[in-house]
């Protein structure tokens, strides 16, 4: 009986981490798998590491005898962490200080951007918990309060702040954030490539730019500006939808008229600067 209840635990445990399943019910990998631990990056499912041992718990409450066999089906191969200075277990992840010394931690390899901001793994994330959560970080983690500590402190400071700046700014706008989510499954968006766009769709940018480019005045710019605000608007709420399908392909269509939108954007913000 013990044999033949391990063999199911495990089964379910490799189905889950099956990457066909993350690919087509990404939020349900979110609410059943990262609840505790937030978002972990998901472009290679089998190589996910587990620091928290409170996140493991989480997954057997209630189920003592068998969530010690889940518990150790997880932990296979994993180095538990421990402070660098006093060699105290590490009872968070990611952990940027040690619980007993205090000590500044250094940053823990392929933590994705949602798990050190303490985001949910959404692309219509909480911004102001985002910003809140930035500044937060900064005051504790900021250079200068590291400037009479040892070098190896001041140097895991600094690789943290940066890291936290970089995890911010990739997060806070709906393009970046979009194509980071799609860079944690494996995809991406080629740079200066144009053969995947739908030809209508490059004549109507086209034509848009023409107008923008013979703008006179800052209420003919402001209107196309506008315009490409709406557009942004509408793909924001068409892009959730298909990262929340799963529909991986579609979302990065969509993310691409995002990054020519967004373009636009900024094309009218010069264009304004001009004229006035």
């Amino acid at each position: 009986m013990l044999s033949l209840n391990y063999t199911r635990i495990v089964r379910s445990a490799r189905a889950l981490l099956h990457p066909h399943w993350l690919l087509t019910k990404p939020e349900s990998v979110c609410k059943a798998v990262t609840c505790s631990a937030r978002c972990i990056t998901t472009s290679s499912p089998l190589k996910d590491t587990w620091h928290s041992s409170r996140s493991l718990k989480a997954l057997g409450k209630g189920r003592s005898y068998h969530s010690n066999l889940l518990l150790r089906y997880y932990s296979t191969g994993q180095v538990e962490l421990n402070c660098w200075k006093c060699k105290q277990p590490l009872d968070q992840s990611p952990a940027f200080f040690c619980m007993s010394c205090k000590v500044v931690q250094p940053p823990e390899e392929g933590t994705s951007y949602f798990k050190i901001m303490d985001c949910d793994c959404t692309f219509t994330l909480d911004t102001q918990k985002l910003q809140k959560r930035y500044l937060q970080l900064q005051r504790s983690l900021h250079p200068d309060n590291f400037s009479h500590k040892s070098v190896k402190e001041q140097e895991y400071s600094e690789t943290h702040s940066a890291l936290v700046n970089k995890a911010y700014r990739t997060l806070l706008k709906p393009l970046s954030r979009g194509l980071y989510m799609l860079e944690l499954k494996g995809m991406s968006i080629e740079e200066g490539t144009d053969s995947g766009a739908d030809p209508e769709f490059l004549m109507e940018l086209m034509e848009i730019n023409e107008a923008l480019h013979g703008a006179r005045t800052s209420e003919q710019a402001n209107k196309i500006g506008k315009d490409a605000k709406g557009k942004l608007a509408d793909l924001t709420k068409e892009i959730d939808a298909a990262l929340l399908k799963g529909e991986l392909q579609a979302a990065k269509a969509l993310l691409a008229q995002m990054k020519y939108y967004a373009n636009i954007e900024e094309k009218v913000k010069e264009k304004l600067s001009e004229l006035m």
